[in-house]
């Protein structure tokens, strides 16, 4: 077959969706399988499992769970009652610091690990073209986010369940709700919780168009969730914290009131999209002018 006529072979196919999808498989396949995203992956698996044994421990005389004064992490008080509430402890826990740390090394590495491993250049040479490509990598990226997100309520609720009894609970209201409920709640803030990691992602993969190592790209990427989650604790910034992407994130507590109270859930996903947005389009300016030499 001549060229002219593999050509536009090539870009029927690149414009197939099955192609497309074929890509995004592919990208998970390898994304999910190393052994770097394993280890991520085990450490938000044992936090849950971590916080249950220590739960179990301090009440087993009869203390009341978290510190005397009744501080400590969200709903830590009620996971001796019912250990649904390890599902949203863990959660609590994790959100600050813990998710956004491992979607930052994945995000961060999703274009700058390529480029320096030196497979970039290749990657492109398929009919993908840059923009599915990029695509590709934050969907990717996204899957990762509901992924990790996941593992930490699955592990606390089984983790919950075997150490402690489960059954109604009662919300933030003061209200109790059936079993069948609360786990459909518990479902819900994981997937509120990943959702409001959809914006750091999109900036981590921005920060990794900029960046021509992995290293470089993961630990700026880091650099700035730390560097935010600072600003958002100083009284004098207060006018800019409705602004910062985490600021909003422990709102998912509201779910677990009865009504749901909608209000800063709302805020915080229209401030993840805000922020995919912008630095989705940043990073497809970037990526599509970028010269490729590696």
């Amino acid at each position: 077959m001549s060229q002219a006529e593999v050509a536009p072979v090539r870009a029927g196919r690149s414009r197939s969706p099955l192609w497309t999808f074929g890509i995004l498989r592919s990208e998970l396949a390898t994304t999910l399988r190393r052994g770097r995203t394993l280890a991520l992956l085990g450490v938000l698996a044992a936090v849950p499992v971590l916080i249950g044994i220590a739960v179990r421990i301090q009440t087993s005389d009869g203390s009341p769970a978290g510190p005397p004064d009744g501080g400590g992490p969200a709903f830590l008080s009620q996971v001796t009652n019912n250990g649904l509430f390890l599902v949203f402890a863990a959660l609590a826990v994790t959100l600050p610091v813990f998710l956004p740390l491992t979607v930052g090394v994945v995000a961060g590495d999703a274009i700058a690990g390529e480029a320096s491993a030196g497979t970039l250049r290749y990657l492109l040479v398929a009919p993908a073209g840059r923009t599915r490509l990029l695509l590709t990598k934050y969907t990717a990226t996204l899957a990762f986010c509901l992924t990790a997100t996941l593992v930490v309520a699955v592990s606390a609720l089984v983790v919950g369940a075997l150490l402690f009894p489960v059954g109604e609970v009662t919300t933030i209201s003061g209200t109790r709700i059936g079993v069948g409920e609360g786990l459909l709640r518990a479902g819900l803030i994981a997937v509120t919780v990943a959702a409001s990691l959809i914006g750091f992602a999109a900036l981590g993969l921005f920060i990794s168009t900029l960046a021509g190592s992995g290293i470089a790209a993961m630990a700026a990427t880091v650099g700035v969730l730390i560097t935010v989650q600072i600003l958002d604790t100083i009284p004098q910034l207060s006018g800019i914290h409705p602004y910062l992407f985490p600021h909003y994130w422990l709102s998912f507590a509201d779910l677990l009131r009865d009504p749901v109270y909608w209000d800063e859930i709302v805020k915080n996903l229209g401030l993840q999209g805000l922020y995919a947005a912008v630095f989705g389009s940043a990073a497809w300016a970037r990526f599509t002018a970028k010269d490729i030499t590696a």
